[in-house]
């Protein structure tokens, strides 16, 4: 058979795209193989990258060859050397990041050291040869690899330093390496060493429930080889992996120790802290004022903040048994915002309500029960407020209002509820007293920035059935025997003690149906339904 010329260019053209695409696809297979061990071989790039020049103290964009494997920092040995030193935590206002940087390379001058900043520091830092600076935040100029940590780390593992330490013993950073290999692939992936002394460093077990919100501190004990906790405060070196540090989504975020422990916590990773210091604290206390403190402390207190808002973090509880909150409060919007379908947007993120909204929910809650209760109008928790009584003693997890059915004919007898005929009032405790535009009903919000609140649901007897003149279309709102209210029970609810139906069970499996207690679900399963696998 002949082979046309048109056939033979078709093979031709088909043989050298296979031929390619092998190639390719061997080039691919060895990035990977040296991206999965980073310290293998001597790999330089041209990546640009915001720098310093040694002893110049003037800002200045350097040639980036990568930070560790072949050379920044000293020759090394063979293999090039294995850590790379990383000053993330520093003041621009005073520091001594060229001191600390001046210690190690005195003692190890093959090591790299790398101090990273968010913006250029001002005044610029002073940094000795072979340490370097890389700045965080992207200029339009250069490449995005340029501003990456993972692309200015080349070692296989990273030594985070905080500032105002001294390296007194060479060999002390061989001594962190051997006690992380000596762990082996087990949850142990970082190991830690106090600075001043083990005292002076508490070892905390963290638990991380993002569906919560919350992040939860508590004491852990002590080991007499060390300590195996999941969060350390103080004042301390660490030792990770780099392929571990850059496997976090936010490595080195700042604070740099609750950010690094809230990430690793969730990846149920360890961290060792050894008994005895291997570093030494050179300047310490690091600010020369009592203003220089202040500053650095309020600094502090900004970065936490938007370190937990970035990372959905509501409430945290500290060892010491203090709350720290990050959420909405008096004075600020809620955290969500106009809730569709009966389903809140933090339910599609696979959370609850915010701790923040909850606590705002009981104070609301116990404040407008107080002003009931003394202006003689009888109420009931109703809808799933009483579910969540029955079930929790508290507001549903994931709820977000309260209702309460009160008698219509005991509205003249409060104050707040007798002149809302139209328009809204504020209290002198900053509470919003308002007739709902949706309907026949009286709405309280915790402040007028803030609108989470309690509705009041008027119902009246006919003929003994309760009933009402505005109907919103859930099946649990609807018409029931006045008996259930003759008489009304004390209950358990949001840290009061508050009036229920007299038989509850009864009453919430007329609205919801059969077995309501026990079987929660979301209100709206045709929008998003609950796993109770994970409860």
């Amino acid at each position: 058979m002949r082979v046309s010329f048109c056939q033979g260019l078709l093979t031709g053209a088909i043989a050298l795209n296979l031929l390619i695409l092998y190639y390719v696809s061997q080039a691919q297979q060895q990035m990977m193989e040296k991206r999965r061990d980073p310290g293998r071989g001597s790999r330089k790039a041209a990546l640009p990258a915001t720098g310093l020049e040694g002893g110049m103290g003037g800002l200045v964009v350097v040639g980036a060859g990568m930070v560790g494997a072949g050379g920044v920092g000293g020759e090394g040995n063979s293999h090039g050397p294995r850590v790379t030193v990383l000053l993330r935590e520093f003041e621009n206002f005073e520091n001594y990041v060229g001191d600390v940087a001046r210690s190690f390379l005195h003692q190890r001058p093959e090591l790299p050291f790398l101090a990273v900043s968010d913006t250029p520091p001002y005044p610029p830092l002073s940094l000795p040869e072979g340490a370097r600076l890389l700045v965080l935040s992207p200029s339009p100029e250069q490449p995005p690899q340029a501003h990456r940590p993972e692309f200015h780390v080349q070692t296989e593992f990273v030594l985070l330093v905080p500032d105002g330490v001294e390296l007194e013993q060479g060999r002390a950073v061989e001594r962190l390496i051997r006690e992380l290999e000596g762990e082996g692939g087990g949850p142990v992936r970082l190991v830690a060493s106090p600075v001043l002394a083990r005292s002076t460093v508490q070892c905390l077990h963290l638990r991380v429930s993002l569906r919560e919100w919350t992040a939860t501190y508590s004491t852990a004990a002590s080991g007499t080889s060390g300590s195996v906790c999941t969060a350390l405060r103080g004042d301390v070196v660490v030792l990770i992996r780099s392929e571990d540090l850059f496997n976090l989504s936010v490595p080195l975020g700042r604070p740099l120790l609750p950010s690094l422990f809230i990430q690793t916590s969730l990846h149920g990773w360890k961290v060792k802290l050894l008994e005895s210091p291997c570093f030494s604290p050179s300047h310490r206390p690091l600010f020369s004022s009592a203003h220089n403190q202040w500053k650095a402390d309020s600094h502090l207190k900004e970065a936490t903040s938007r370190l937990m808002r970035n990372f959905g973090l509501k409430r945290l509880l500290l060892a010491d048994g203090k709350e720290q909150w990050h959420g909405c409060g008096k004075e600020t919007e809620r955290c969500f915002g106009t809730v569709r379908d009966d389903t809140p947007e933090y339910l599609y993120l696979e959370r609850w309500t915010p701790p923040c909204c909850l606590r705002a929910l009981r104070e609301t809650t116990k404040y407008v029960i107080n002003i009931l209760e003394s202006s003689g109008v009888r109420y009931w928790l109703e809808g799933g407020s009483l579910l969540g009584a029955a079930r929790h003693q508290d507001i549903i997890p994931w709820d977000y209002d309260v209702d309460l059915g009160i008698y219509l004919e005991d509205v003249p007898n409060c104050d707040y509820l007798k002149n809302l005929d139209s328009g809204s009032l504020v209290d002198a405790n900053g509470y919003v007293w308002e007739r709902a535009v949706e309907g026949d009903f009286y709405r309280v919000q915790y402040s007028e920035a803030n609108h989470l609140h309690v509705d009041l649901w008027p119902f009246y007897p006919r003929n003994g059935v309760m009933t009402k003149d505005t109907w919103m279309e859930h099946k649990q709102d609807m018409e029931f025997p006045e008996h259930f209210l003759q008489p009304l029970v004390p209950m358990p609810f949001a840290g009061v003690t508050a009036y229920g139906p007299n038989n509850h069970r009864a009453f919430l499996e007329l609205k919801f149906g059969e077995g309501v207690i026990e079987n929660p679900q979301y209100p709206n399963p045709a929008k998003k339904r609950l796993d109770r696998s994970r409860l």
